[in-house]
């Protein structure tokens, strides 16, 4: 099951989906989707995720504002994990001012995250936070960090970007993220959650295949990729991607994005989505700021697994250990 929710400003007394009714919401249902085989789940014992769509500018509060007011609607709506974009605390105008707005982890925002969490009651997945780590008074650079919190408000994992994107794309503008940010050093465990294990990456990093396998293959369940995908290649490589890398690891994929213009100098692409193993796109979000819901069926998963044991099939003996 997959529906979306549009932005509250937006908000109708509608039913557009038989059964189904929630109070002063405007719902879309997505289209059934295709299922290699038939599982008995009901779907409202299924765990609810939440995917946040957001346009991200300068102004921390007001993006912290726009935020919680997602994260407390997924919650109202019985979500178990609300998925933030890449940025999701802000998107400056030059390296200048993104390392000036720049936090450590133990810093006043994630703090106010860190209540949101708990006060809520639900995981967030804070899909890239400007990070002063603990190197910052030596590199004056800073890392781009997802940051997985739980119920509780505490953090339980942290993965830093290890591919940064250092491109020129005609028609898009030049993108250098190490002007300002240092690579990660190393991938994250998946972690798990009430709706499945969950392997941690962000944005640039769906280009690489090895990341996504080397997740799968220590255990995740869903991959996650917050995103603020541009204007040029959005539209030919975001949801091929993401539909790629749910099929070649039978997990879910989650993609929160950044949509619209943050100011003068920058514009996202957003389509946030959840694809399915099957890579069917269960859930979507419309133009603008807003969320969707998809649940998630760990039963399906493992049927597929089963069916199509692509796993057990690898020939490393040919090509090395990918994604190891």
């Amino acid at each position: 099951l997959g529906f979306i929710v549009r932005p509250p400003h937006q908000f109708l007394s509608l039913l557009l989906c038989p059964g189904l009714r929630i109070p002063r919401l405007s719902v879309l249902c997505a289209q059934p989707r295709a299922r290699a085989m038939a599982t008995s789940s009901s779907s409202w014992e299924l765990p609810l995720v939440a995917v946040c769509q957001v346009t991200s500018t300068p102004d921390k509060q007001e993006n912290f504002k726009t935020c919680a007011e997602l994260v407390r609607e997924a919650a109202r709506l019985g979500a178990c994990l609300a998925f933030l974009p890449e940025a999701f605390d802000f998107i400056a105008r030059d390296p200048a001012e993104t390392l000036h707005l720049s936090e450590p982890l133990g810093g006043n925002l994630l703090g106010e995250y860190t209540q949101l969490a708990r006060e809520c009651g639900l995981w967030l997945s804070l899909g890239g936070f400007h990070e002063r780590g603990q190197d910052w008074e030596q590199t004056q650079k800073i890392y781009n960090c997802h940051v997985l919190l739980n119920d509780k408000g505490s953090v339980v994992a942290t993965y830093r970007k290890t591919h940064l994107c250092d491109v020129e794309i005609p028609g898009q503008g030049p993108m250098h993220e190490s002007d300002s940010t240092i690579p990660g050093p190393s991938l994250e465990s998946p972690v798990s959650t009430p709706a499945g294990k969950i392997g941690l990456a962000i944005c640039y990093d769906m280009r690489f295949p090895e990341l996504s396998l080397a997740l799968a293959q220590a255990g995740a369940e869903i991959l996650t990729y917050p995103s603020a995908f541009g204007s040029v290649t959005g539209p030919a490589h975001w949801e091929v991607l993401l539909r790629a890398r749910a099929i070649e690891t039978q997990c879910y994929v989650v993609a929160a994005a950044q949509c619209g213009r943050h100011h003068e100098k920058r514009a996202s692409y957003g389509h946030s989505m959840v694809v399915d193993p099957w890579g069917t796109v269960v859930a979507r979000c419309p133009e603008g700021p807003g969320l969707c819901l998809a649940r998630i069926d760990l039963r399906y998963l493992r049927q597929l697994r089963q069916h199509l044991p692509m796993f057990q099939h690898r020939r490393p003996d040919l090509y090395g250990s990918l994604g190891h």
